[in-house]
């Protein structure tokens, strides 16, 4: 059983890029599949498929490669933990490599990318960072 499904999602993504891998599959959530909804906006993936088998279902992530391989997604950490939460303000929200990444927050409003929530004046826990 993981504890930590979030991780597990980032560390299969990572796993997979170390590795030059097409697609990664893993079990989908509804927080999994906001989080490969702003990775397909913002540019890191190229898509995302929620493949159901009965009750259990499965997501699926095409990875995003540039030219000689050289993948999309140059770093993936989780922010905010199961034992540390970290809540951070509109005004608050962190910068990922001075713009070219992006924050995932989870806002009263959904997951939103770091500069949408900016721009709605939302604060919320900040679940990950991609660059």
């Amino acid at each position: 059983m993981v504890t930590d499904p979030i991780a597990d999602m980032l560390t299969r993504i990572r796993n997979a890029l170390a590795v030059g891998h097409e697609r990664v599959v893993m079990p989908s959530s509804k927080l999994k599949v906001g989080i490969a909804r702003i990775l397909v906006d913002e540019g890191f993936i190229d898509r995302y498929d929620v493949k159901s088998e009965g009750a259990l279902s499965e997501l699926e992530l095409v990875l995003r490669y540039g030219t000689r391989r050289q993948p999309a997604i140059e770093g993936i950490k989780r922010i905010s933990k199961p034992g540390h939460r970290v809540y951070r303000g509109a005004s608050e929200l962190p910068r990922v490599q001075g713009g070219l990444g992006v924050a995932v927050v989870s806002t009263s409003q959904g997951l939103l990318p770091d500069r949408e929530a900016r721009r709605r004046r939302l604060g919320g826990e900040v679940v990950c960072e991609v660059w």
